[in-house]
């Protein structure tokens, strides 16, 4: 069977609460040996360290998503590394910025974001990256700090922005957009980039893919994702669940 990496799946969300174990279960099935499991604020640390210590296969990661910044405060920036020296982690995230939802401090997203840079860099983990109609921003923010490796997960850019995260080191995370016909630009991004930089992820229980549009996402639906990277590229799913799951090795360093 093919090994898979979902490298963006919220398996703590509340939404799964009723069916966890099941949920991992069909992952299992489907081939996905390895899930990324990122946090979104301090509360969700908690939890997902105890699904890392539960669940062999999920690798936690550890930050604070700008989407939630109202449940952050300043002392969770210091308590990040001490917890990270306690809690084993693949990476630090989810961070980044989102310059979509309305009502969200663009200074605040700024100084929660570059210190957590800083922590990753200091540590020498790599992020987990959250880019909405910010991409040039991300971009400028990783160029600047430097010694920085990672992903900016569910990448919405353009192939001039993609290729610049390249030439940083940076991989981009593509999952459900991408199996609608009508995402031309990340289509194209896909059929014609180097497969070195590509991760494969659901953002599980958000973004489900065509197939099942509506619904709760969950890591067992990659392999629609899979399908539609091999079917641009014209290549067989095995090249694509290998290389990808690859990536994701060598970029969070899997025990």
């Amino acid at each position: 069977m093919m090994q898979l990496t979902d490298s963006h799946a919220h398996l703590d969300d509340e939404s799964f609460a009723n069916d966890r174990k099941e949920v991992i279960d069909r992952a299992r099935q489907a081939g996905v040996t390895n899930i990324v499991v990122p946090a979104v604020d301090r509360a969700s640390w908690n939890r997902i360290a105890a699904l890392q210590d539960r669940q062999k296969g999920v690798h936690a990661a550890y930050g604070m998503h700008p989407m939630f910044l109202n449940q952050h405060r300043p002392e969770h920036l210091d308590q990040l590394p001490e917890w990270l020296e306690n809690h084993p982690a693949v990476a630090i995230g989810e961070i980044g910025l989102d310059y979509f939802v309305e009502g969200l401090d663009a200074e605040k997203q700024r100084h929660y974001f570059q210190s957590q840079l800083a922590i990753a860099r200091d540590l020498k983990l790599p992020v987990i990256v959250h880019a909405r109609r910010a991409v040039d921003e991300v971009i400028s923010s990783i160029r600047q700090m430097g010694g920085l490796t990672g992903v900016v997960h569910s990448f919405s850019g353009s192939q001039q922005q993609a290729e610049q995260l390249w030439k940083a080191g940076f991989l981009i995370g593509l999952g459900g957009p991408l199996t609608y016909e009508r995402a031309q630009r990340l289509r194209r991004i896909v059929t014609d980039m180097p497969l070195e930089y590509l991760l494969l992820e659901t953002d599980a229980p958000d973004q489900p893919g065509s197939n099942h549009r509506g619904e709760r996402n969950e890591p067992a639906h990659i392999v629609d994702v899979l399908q539609t990277v091999a079917s641009l590229r014209n290549e067989l799913p095995d090249t694509i669940a290998e290389a990808t799951t690859n990536n994701a090795r060598r970029l969070f360093r899997f025990p």
